[in-house]
């Protein structure tokens, strides 16, 4: 069985403007870092904890993309404290619950990318997509056309989320 590849052209501008912008080592230059001290609802912050806060992707894969991230600036999977490390798969749980409740998704990929050349578009600051999927989610417009369609817009998203976000 011959292994086909499905090419997602419409990421490279994307992946190419990350890999020549900063890296954003420290906390002022970080986009986590500053979510954290900006208006909630302008930042699409959706929930913050004593260990971390859960912010919609900017960028997403598909609407209802969320991102788990600990409030201090980590980038090390190893190096986050326990009560942070429990935080985040606790943060990632709730994202499920709402995602599954707004979206009725047919699944969901939970995850991180550790490191640039695994795909961190921000390494430095460690956190958990929590993306939902549907059958057949990857159509003709992403592989023939090079483009994603979006049906609702962020702040639609975060409204829906934020409408049935596990108190």
């Amino acid at each position: 069985m011959a292994l086909e590849s499905i090419w997602a052209a419409w990421r490279a501008e994307y992946i190419a403007g990350t890999a020549r912008g900063p890296i954003g080592t420290d906390g002022e230059s970080c986009l986590f870092c500053r979510l954290q001290q900006g208006d909630d609802e302008e930042m699409l912050v959706l929930e913050r904890t004593p260990t971390t806060f859960t912010v919609m992707n900017a960028y997403p894969y598909t609407n209802g993309h969320v991102m788990v991230a600990p409030l201090r600036h980590e980038g090390a999977l190893e190096e986050l404290t326990p009560d942070e490390a429990a935080g985040l798969v606790v943060g990632a749980q709730r994202a499920v619950r709402a995602i599954k409740a707004a979206y009725r998704p047919d699944g969901l990929n939970v995850g991180a990318n550790l490191g640039r050349a695994a795909g961190a578009g921000i390494p430095a600051h460690l956190h958990l997509h929590v993306v939902p999927r549907w059958s057949g989610d990857t159509n003709f417009m992403t592989s023939v056309a090079e483009a994603r369609v979006l049906p609702e817009s962020l702040a639609t998203g975060y409204d829906k989320l934020k409408a049935v976000w596990p108190e």
